[in-house]
């Protein structure tokens, strides 16, 4: 399939379905009404209906089959768990291999960051539990316990602080290095939890609606450490200047943290090791574009600076 343009999105949908009818029919109940998003050679995200209920279409624009087939076995293996009053993900409606496509259920509601965004300031805080509490039942009934690999991780971070544009934040990134190779030596002879999570975790990718939380775009959905998914929630916030509790800690909401830290009763080595471990790579490895703007740079450096300061007054490991 042809890689389309913005503007073509919807009109190469509705081509490559009409296309895939004979194989798949039921893809003749299923209706393209606008484009959401479309990112060049990877997907397209589509609304739409299938069979009359409100859908969001994930069209896969790579000829290759096998990224739709992870993505659709994990909704299939997190659907069952997931589909509670309060926790939920999208209900996974349509999986069409000759089309490439994935078709879900739309989801009312509000993306967390920009509720957050939209709340009095004293509000914000008290969406930071049920954030957690929406990753500790999507991993729960995956978790494992296992030796700490942190070279891998430790690695991606060298790789992407090697692309970061901006004097300002690089100084500041060799220092977290820094910091890491010392948690990561210190992790070396630990333990620490992995179990499939969402592999995307910020707070605009849950929907709130009432008190429901919805998780969407699931599709980095792997096994990793637990940790990985809490630093990216928090780091997402924090590196936005993002803190709802008004109070920091190793960058990001201190009041967060604690929320993570008691919904998944994590270990003490888990507190002062693999979380800031983790929070450390997440600080690195969303590298800035050249093109930020200075604001953002700006509080990008605020949360590198405030991670330094209480990484450091953890003391000797």
């Amino acid at each position: 399939m042809s890689d389309p343009g913005p503007a073509d999105t919807v009109a190469q949908a509705r081509r490559c379905i009409a296309a895939a009818l004979a194989t798949d029919p039921a893809l003749a109940e299923l209706e393209i009404e606008a484009a959401i998003r479309h990112v060049p050679g990877k997907r397209a995200i589509l609304r739409g209906r299938l069979a009359g209920r409100p859908a969001v279409v994930r069209q896969f624009l790579s000829p290759a089959i096998e990224p739709a087939q992870r993505e659709w076995a994990e909704m299939q293996r997190a659907w069952p768990e997931m589909q509670g009053r309060r926790f939920r993900i999208a209900e996974p409606l349509h999986f069409s291999a000759v089309a490439n496509l994935i078709v879900v259920q739309a989801v009312p509601g509000t993306p967390m960051l920009e509720l957050l965004w939209q709340s009095a300031p004293e509000t914000r805080a008290r969406w930071l539990e049920p954030g957690a509490r929406w990753l500790r039942r999507y991993t729960d009934s995956s978790e494992t316990w296992t030796r700490a690999r942190p070279a891998g991780w430790l690695g991606r971070a060298e790789r992407a602080a090697a692309k970061q544009p901006f004097d300002e934040l690089r100084a500041l990134e060799g220092a977290i290095l820094t910091e890491l190779h010392r948690l990561a030596a210190a992790l070396e002879a630990a333990d620490w939890r992995a179990a499939i999570s969402h592999g995307d975790y910020h707070p605009n990718n849950l929907l709130v609606s009432d008190a429901r939380l919805t998780g969407i775009d699931t599709g980095g959905s792997a096994r990793m450490p637990l940790y990985k998914d809490m630093a990216r929630f928090l780091m997402h916030m924090g590196r936005r200047g993002m803190i709802p509790s008004g109070r920091r800690r190793l960058g990001v909401d201190a009041q967060g943290l604690e929320a993570f830290a008691e919904v998944f009763a994590l270990t003490e080595t888990e507190r002062r090791l693999a979380l800031p471990f983790m929070l450390g790579v997440e600080a690195l490895i969303r590298v800035e574009n050249a093109g930020m703007t200075r604001s953002r740079v700006k509080r990008a450096a605020e949360m590198s600076r405030a991670y330094l300061d209480d990484v450091r007054g953890l003391g000797p490991i």
